[in-house]
Formats: structure tokens, sequence, C-alpha cells
């Protein structure tokens, strides 16, 4: 049986995991360890590879906080009820973030591009899991997250971020409109985020982890506390689904926290 390959963050203490396609048992366009429930795998491999992906991250595969993801700025407080088992509808009918200060509650946000993002204040004992898509980035997701993180005891300066593997900028090819956004977002402190495309006049290439780590900086948190993984999903096909190289017939990666 191939092994589940997890990615982690050193900074994170608390249970917490980044998925590869690696280590499941989908097969066809959804190989192997698809774990999208709404993307047209078989559901009973796409329980299985739930199963394996949360035992090696010992956490419960029951019931999860999980949704419809609409690349908007919703961040949800998620508290004990809330959760239910993959597959089954969401009771929230959107949100990009989730946050929590209930233990044994997973948080789980699901990628195949955009930026996935973890955080945890340790000291409060509080999570987040956040979908950064580009849209989401530059209407400040991020700020929500940190907002509501803050609501329930957090301090910017004790939050510890993670952010996962997603397009970085070898290969997010945008119009001015992105890069555009992104100046507005941060103030114009957009150095090193933005180049324009060489081979592509009009075009430029955009590091939205990179745009989501500064605005972090900017809300609070201290660089030393934010940890960039540094993988690009759509050059290692062989690790990630990625929705620019594959299209819509694909699976997709679960990043989840949890106390």
């Amino acid at each position: 049986m191939e092994e589940v390959r997890v990615l982690k963050s050193k900074l994170l203490t608390c249970r917490h995991g980044f998925s590869t396609r690696l280590g499941g048992v989908s097969q066809g366009i959804f190989k192997s360890l698809n774990l999208g429930a709404n993307r047209g795998d078989n559901p009973e491999n796409v329980e299985e590879n739930w199963r394996r992906f949360c035992q090696a991250l010992d956490i419960g595969t029951a019931r999860t906080i999980h949704g419809h993801q609409s690349h908007g700025t919703t961040v949800r407080i998620a508290r004990r009820g809330d959760e239910h088992a993959i597959g089954e509808p969401a009771s929230w009918e959107e949100a990009d973030g989730y946050v929590t200060a209930e233990r044994d509650l997973p948080l789980v946000v699901f990628t195949a591009d955009c930026t996935p993002l973890l955080m945890q204040d340790p000291a409060a004992g509080v999570i987040a899991a956040v979908h950064c898509g580009w849209r989401s980035t530059v209407a400040d997701i991020e700020k929500n997250a940190v907002q509501a993180m803050v609501s329930l005891g957090a301090r910017p300066m004790d939050i510890r971020a993670a952010i996962g593997p997603g397009i970085r900028q070898c290969c997010f090819q945008t119009g001015p409109e992105v890069p555009d956004a992104i100046d507005q977002l941060l103030g114009g402190d957009t150095a090193g985020l933005v180049r324009p495309d060489e081979g592509a006049p009009g075009k430029f290439r955009v590091d939205l982890p990179g745009t989501v780590r500064r605005r972090l900086i900017q809300l609070g948190l201290q660089e030393e506390n934010i940890d960039e993984l540094g993988v690009c999903t759509m050059c290692r096909p062989d690790l990630f689904w990625s929705h620019r190289a594959m299209g819509a017939a694909r699976g997709s990666q679960a990043n989840v926290i949890a106390l």
C-alpha cells in the first residue's frame, strides 16, 4: 500500500497537514489521494482516502468543518454542532475560511492551485484554515481571518501561520487586473511580488503566496512566525492536483488543522 504523503509546518504545534495526491485508492483521473467529494470520484474511494489522510494526522475522520468555497471573503467561527461528514451538505451556504477555539473540531479547506493558509495562536488556543484564491486574497480574507481569531482571544503577534502548496510566481500568469488589485491591497508594497512576463506582452507573473505573507505581516503577524512551504502545485503534477494544469478533470487537496 502506497504511503500517504502529508506536508506539515515546523511552526504549528497542533495537528495539521497539507495533503498531496499520494497514498490513496482512487483510480483514473483521481489517482490516488483525491479528497474532494464533489469531483465525480467513487464516494467509497473518497471515504477511504479521508480515513488514510486523517489517520496520518491523528485526526478523527467522522465529522469536520468544511463547506462550499466561493472565492469570497466569508470567514466563519465554528462551534460544536457545526461539523458534518465529508460529502454531506454543508450547514453553511458558503465560506472560504474557518476559525475555532474548540478542541477536536478539524477545520478543512480544499485547494488545487489556490493558496492554503493554516494559522494557530498556541497561547490562546485558536486556529484557522483559509482558502486564499487570488480574488479572496485581494479582497482581504486574511484580515477577516485574523480579526475572527482575535475575537476568540488570539493576538496577531502570537499567531503562527503556515502557507501551504499552491501555484507560485513561476507558473501564475495573469493580466494586469491581478497586479493592480494586489497593489491596492498592500498599499503599493509589492516589491518582488509581480514581474512582467517576458514571453507574453501585457501579462505578469504573480507571487500569490508571497502576497498572503506580506499581508499577514501588515496585519501584525511576526515575520518569523510565518512559514511558507514553497512548493508549486502546477510545477509538480506528480505530487499535487493543479486546476491550471489539469482543468476540472482532477481531484482536490485538503488542508486540515485541529486543536
